[in-house]
């Protein structure tokens, strides 16, 4: 083989080779008497341990994930601290406090001090159970998450985004990453404007995921385009991060599928864009070692 040969087919090689990605929001979870489920839970029957993960992403060219603690345990982090003590590399992870507890702020630290978490995540509900977000407990909370540095994470629903309003603007520096992007449907213009209001903030960041709860189609659900490319847009592909949401996405599409919908979907990206949005964006919220 000649030189241009050897050039040719080098390139064929890495054009058709996936890109690596870093999943932003994935949830492990595993029956285990030393860290039982929170009473009440109703998990899914399913190994969603981080083994279980570490080997799908082996498979799917995933090399680093950000593991969201999970409902099913409530405010018991125990289980996803020691996945992080047992895989330090290949996870980082965001905790879970009480947003009704006084002492959440006290909560947040020790976990990020002394646990190694790198975050927190609250969620809201659109109703009154979820009014705590605008009460007088989140102000503490939200400067406490700033001074660690650690950003803060929303499980949000749109008609909600509004409320954070007065929290972004009181604390500029922290970064706010919004789940699954407030899963406002498409047909709802307040709710694509509540979450595109959110660009003004330099520090606000928001999951490109759930892309199956607002379509309307079947995979690879093609009518979210346009909600992507206005978030493009708006937030610019250095504020945007590709997320899969395993395993809460599995009755929709598998993980292989999952991952290959933003590979393929962000093909006609530019290739700064597409590598932002699949890696750089949330390894920027999330410094891996």
């Amino acid at each position: 083989m000649n030189r241009r040969q050897f050039l040719a087919t080098s390139t064929a090689a890495a054009l058709t080779t996936p890109e690596t990605m870093t999943d932003a929001h994935v949830h492990v979870f595993t029956r285990n008497p030393k860290s039982p489920y929170a009473q009440g839970a109703h998990p899914p029957d399913l190994d969603a341990s981080a083994e279980a993960l570490l080997a799908l992403m082996q498979s799917n060219g995933v090399d680093r994930t950000v593991l969201i603690q999970v409902i099913h345990y409530r405010w018991d982090n125990s289980y996803l601290a020691d996945v992080l003590r047992r895989y330090p590399r290949q996870f980082q992870g965001v905790c879970r406090v009480n947003p009704e507890d006084p002492n959440a702020p006290e909560q947040l630290a020790r976990l990020t001090e002394v646990q190694g978490f790198h975050g927190v995540r609250l969620s809201p509900a659109a109703t009154a159970e979820g009014d705590w977000i605008s009460g007088p407990l989140m102000p503490p909370l939200w400067r406490r998450c700033a001074r660690l540095k650690v950003p803060m994470t929303l499980l949000i629903p749109a008609s909600r985004l509004p409320d954070i309003h007065p929290l972004i603007e009181s604390n500029p520096d922290l970064q706010v990453v919004i789940d699954h992007m407030a899963d406002a449907p498409l047909a709802d213009a307040q709710a694509e404007d509540n979450l595109l209001a959110l660009a003004r903030y330099p520090n606000v960041f928001t999951k490109l995921s759930h892309l199956w709860s607002i379509s309307h189609q079947p995979y690879p659900y093609a009518d979210t385009r346009p909600r992507i490319q206005a978030l493009l847009k708006a937030f610019g592909s250095n504020r945007l991060m590709a997320a899969t949401d395993w395993p809460v996405s599995l009755p929709h599409l598998t993980y292989a599928q999952a991952i290959d919908l933003f590979r393929s979907r962000l093909k006609d990206f530019s290739p700064a864009d597409r590598t932002q949005i699949l890696s750089r964006t949330v390894r920027r919220v999330w410094p891996f070692t």
